[in-house]
């Protein structure tokens, strides 16, 4: 027997008690509507592939139970959110506020139910709607992003070579994308390639081609890299691993505007901008002779530092989110956020490979996970461990060399060549030490 296919629902999660006539016009609609007392916590249990949007009912006793609507929402920020607010003044109620800060619309009763009902279906169909592109395509809200997306609008319009640096994981491929899509180039190739991923022997031929006989297998003219996007952008990533002959031939690239192919003596022409990203410091490589200072130099001309997640703050549970998201529409799984201990445990974490670490836990979360919330176990992060604030920690180490120092003192009866000796250090350090602790000797002995 065939299995049933397992369709989407549009669901309402109404928080309160839904009127007779709104129940039937939302399922006249096409919506389920599944209540969930507003005094009590509760699970909200949710298919995997459900269009859910909430509908927080402030009309009646909801009001009285702001704590316990509290704790439901702290654990679906996830959930898209309208109000229905009783008739008369807005709410001044701190706690309420901070209820309404939580959604995207408000209504006031008596509610206009073909417009709340057009609004559930916008919201919804917002589920499936396309990545964010350009600057936006970079997902958070800190400081250090927002300077990063204003000096990427800055550059794009600029016919000039961009240095995008960075730890490796903090989107240089993804800055680089919103470079070319808010250039005038935008309409051409943008073409990408990482530099210590192509075998040695290779660069020369993939990024500016090669004749017809050039080498041992070139069967016929192959055009490389910089002649394919003509018009448009290449993105050179790891640029600090493009070996030394291959930098002399993309020197000639940004200074003339012209390549040439492997096998061949005539300058072609190539209208492409540069744009290259490294994780290395490429002015030391520069000291250490592993990089053309000339090159260096070329395409250091408007640079563009990305921040390390661990900088971001509150950008992390965003981005998180947004990956979860970004999973669930490609694929079927019952996780729709995050635990309030997994949003906090995702703030904690010192987050070493940045932002591709990050994809990379919520998206195995969002498969191991058995709930609707993805917790901290499924993230596979650890509990924090209890550290020594760093003043206690170095108090405690003053008063045990200290403690050490007084005991060779006493042992040696204040003797400071034997006290030397057993603490094998010189008999400077024993004064020096005697100082820095405030040891009298005189009238100690």
């Amino acid at each position: 027997m065939a299995a049933v296919p397992d369709f989407p629902a549009r669901c309402v999660i109404w928080f309160g008690h839904p009127h007779a006539a709104e129940r039937a016009a939302l399922a006249a609609a096409g919506w389920q509507v599944r209540g969930v007392a507003s005094n009590e916590c509760v699970a909200i249990g949710m298919r995997s592939n459900d269009l859910i949007v909430g509908l927080l009912d402030l009309r009646d006793d909801a009001a009285r139970n702001v704590d316990h609507l509290q704790a439901l929402l702290d654990q679906h920020r996830h959930m898209r959110l309208l109000a229905i607010l009783p008739a008369g003044p807005r709410p001044s109620h701190p706690q309420l506020q901070a209820l309404l800060g939580y959604c995207v619309d408000t209504y006031t009763a008596p509610l206009d139910l073909p417009q709340l009902v057009q609004r559930l279906l916008q919201l919804a169909d917002g589920d499936q709607a396309r990545s964010p592109a350009g600057a936006q395509a970079l997902v958070g809200d800190s400081a250090v992003l927002q300077v990063a997306r204003a000096a990427l609008r800055k550059f794009a319009p600029v016919e000039l070579p961009v240095l995008i640096t960075g730890e490796t994981g903090t989107g240089k491929e993804l800055a680089a994308q919103a470079l070319h899509a808010l250039s005038p180039r935008h309409a051409r190739p943008f073409l990408a390639v990482n530099c210590g991923a192509i075998p040695a022997a290779l660069v020369q031929s993939e990024l500016f081609g090669h004749e017809r006989g050039a080498f041992t297998g070139a069967a016929t003219r192959r055009l490389g890299l910089f002649e394919t996007a003509s018009g448009g952008t290449v993105f050179l990533d790891e640029i600090g691993d493009l070996p030394l002959d291959a930098q002399t031939n993309l020197l000639r690239v940004l200074q003339e505007g012209t390549i040439e192919r492997v096998g061949s003596n005539h300058p072609q022409s190539v209208d492409v901008r540069v744009v290259a990203a490294t994780h290395v410091d490429l002015e030391q490589a520069v000291e250490r002779g592993q990089f053309r200072r000339d090159l260096f130099y070329r395409l250091n001309v408007l640079r563009l530092p990305m921040p390390p997640l661990r900088d971001r703050g509150s950008d992390i549970v965003l981005l998180a989110e947004h990956f979860l998201a970004s999973f669930r529409h490609r694929h079927v799984t019952r996780a729709r956020g995050f635990t309030t201990d997994a949003r906090q445990a995702l703030m904690r974490f010192n987050w070493p490979g940045n932002v591709r670490e990050l994809l990379n836990r919520v998206q195995r979360a969002a498969i191991v996970s058995e709930a609707e919330l993805i917790g901290v176990a499924d993230l596979e992060l650890l509990p924090p461990q209890v550290e020594m604030p760093q003043r206690l920690l170095h108090d405690a180490r003053q008063a045990a060399e200290r403690d050490a120092l007084l005991h060779a003192l006493r042992q040696n009866a204040f003797n400071i060549t034997a006290c030397a000796r057993t603490m094998q250090v010189s008999r400077v350090t024993v004064y020096r030490l005697c100082r820095k602790h405030q040891l009298a000797l005189p009238e100690l002995r």
